[in-house]
């Protein structure tokens, strides 16, 4: 445990995260854009993808292509926030102001993970 507390915090949240997508994915699925191909399967996917990433996070040798990987996801993941931003459906009940607020939370994690390269 060379890497600091905070590394493992945000490997940690992706995990859970990650995790998140097979225990509750109609909370996913009702925010994928529509123009999105095979809503299941993307939603797995990212979920999958959440808990390989925070893995290598915690392992020196793919900590820098993990992190790479986590900014890559967060861009991507821009799509659903700007389409929650669409309409109210799409909102799924959350408040716009969160909504809007999720955007520049999205570049701060980006910058979080950058931070450890």
């Amino acid at each position: 445990m060379s890497n600091p507390w905070h590394l493992y915090a945000m490997a940690a949240m992706y995990m859970f995260a990650g995790l998140m997508h097979f225990i509750k994915p109609k909370m996913y699925l009702r925010i994928m854009p529509r123009y999105l191909p095979n809503h299941k399967l993307l939603v797995y996917l990212s979920g999958l993808a959440e808990i390989v990433l925070s893995i290598g996070l915690c392992v020196s040798t793919t900590k820098n292509l993990a992190i790479y990987g986590i900014i890559l996801m967060l861009i991507i993941f821009l799509l659903v926030h700007v389409y929650m931003l669409s309409s109210k459906k799409a909102a799924a009940g959350i408040p716009k102001w969160i909504l809007v607020l999720r955007i520049p939370l999205q570049f701060f994690l980006m910058y979080w993970a950058y931070y450890y390269l």
